[in-house]
């Protein structure tokens, strides 16, 4: 189901049937984390195997899906954004409270406590390990998802990030945008081809208490999406042509909780014209994300919006000619070859997953491709 959108700028390839990257961890994964973690009964080496052994199984489990994106289902990582960004220097992580009643929950805390830099690979060895197990000859790639670099900045503001080491924010968005191009050149120069960052920030922003708080944090809510869209685009600068980039906007995936809610339209020009990215990743399975109206500003024939009309966080199946009758819906406003489907979020955002089981993951991806094949005819 891969299609090649070629537009004026550039020429790209997407999957009418999609998904946005983490999916349930295995028992053996929870249960090797347990022993490393907490018991101290096996080191990092062994846990890694069992890693790697639980993703060889996950791979196949996806092609038998007909997923072409190919996800180590972010089984390595305990959080889908700390696990990338603590790798960063300067970064200072207070971790929460995600124990006991989720909606008892509260979120990490991400501070700049000095200079920021990449000092070494990140994501490369499990890039690699990924790639070793496609098959490209079936149309497979891997999917690689990293954290937008925005999380580093929208929770804390001018007050999360050291006045000693940035007196001018500028430059802590300079040097974060220099970071985060020094991983995807890593990456690219291995082969990477298909890049998704993951950002909860500009869907935030469509959330009137979100704005409100950040509004309190001294944030200019009119010139904020701006920048974030810029620091985007200059960490995507020197991304190769080769290179797929999607950005998936999320308002909270917790143990099937979410946090924030509100339509697209307060961001959806600066998302949809600004954003030099190829592929949007919008959740739309509920009524907190509002309504296709915003799709209005997707330029014709540049880029595409995957809508998450299938959702990773109830357990009952939806009905096939509802989803149909959205994506009919959502084709008033964007042309129906530049739309495709997908889940509106991961199974498993943290590691905890979404309060489903593993059948009910694969039977949701069973109906995105079945949907997909009977929209598109791919």
């Amino acid at each position: 189901m891969t299609t090649v959108l070629k537009t004026s700028k550039r020429q790209f390839a997407f999957n009418r049937a999609d998904h946005v990257g983490s999916f349930l961890r295995p028992t053996k994964v929870h249960e090797a984390r347990k022993a490393f973690l907490q018991d101290k009964t096996i080191d990092a080496a062994a846990l890694r195997a069992v890693e790697d052994a639980q993703i060889k199984e996950l791979v196949l489990q996806e092609r038998e899906v007909g997923i072409k994106s190919i996800s180590d289902g972010e089984f390595r990582r305990e959080y889908f954004h700390l696990d990338f960004i603590q790798h960063l220097e300067g970064i200072k992580i207070s971790k929460n409270n995600l124990t006991g009643e989720k909606d008892e929950a509260t979120v990490p805390t991400i501070a700049v406590a000095g200079k920021l830099k990449h000092v070494k690979p990140i994501q490369l060895a499990d890039f690699q390990y990924l790639q070793s197990l496609i098959d490209p000859s079936r149309g497979e790639v891997v999917k690689v998802a990293i954290p937008s670099p925005t999380m580093v900045h929208f929770r804390g503001g001018r007050s999360s990030i050291d006045l000693t080491a940035y007196p001018n924010l500028d430059e802590f968005f300079e040097d974060l945008a220099a970071a985060y191009r020094a991983e995807i050149k890593i990456l690219a120069d291995a082969g990477c081809k298909f890049l998704q960052l993951d950002d909860t920030n500009l869907a935030y922003l469509c959330d009137l208490k979100m704005r409100e708080a950040a509004a309190g944090r001294g944030e200019d809510l009119n010139t904020l999406p701006r920048q974030y869209a810029e620091l985007i685009n200059s960490v995507l600068r020197d991304r190769p042509a080769g290179m797929t980039v999607g950005v998936h906007l999320c308002r909270g995936n917790f143990r099937s909780r979410h946090f924030a809610e509100g339509g697209y339209e307060p961001i959806a020009e600066v998302l949809f014209q600004m954003l030099d990215v190829d592929v949007y990743f919008l959740e739309f399975d509920t009524e907190r994300a509002g309504t296709f109206e915003p799709l209005r500003f997707l330029p014709k024939g540049e880029k595409v919006v995957v809508l998450g009309l299938v959702s990773s966080k109830v357990a009952q199946l939806e009905d096939k000619d509802y989803i149909k009758g959205r994506i009919a819906e959502a084709a008033k406003y964007a042309p129906l070859e530049q739309l495709a489907l997908s889940p509106q979020c991961g199974f498993s955002s943290t590691v905890h997953g979404n309060e489903i089981t593993i059948a009910d993951q694969w039977a949701k991806m069973r109906l995105v491709h079945e949907i997909a094949a009977e929209v598109w005819g791919v």
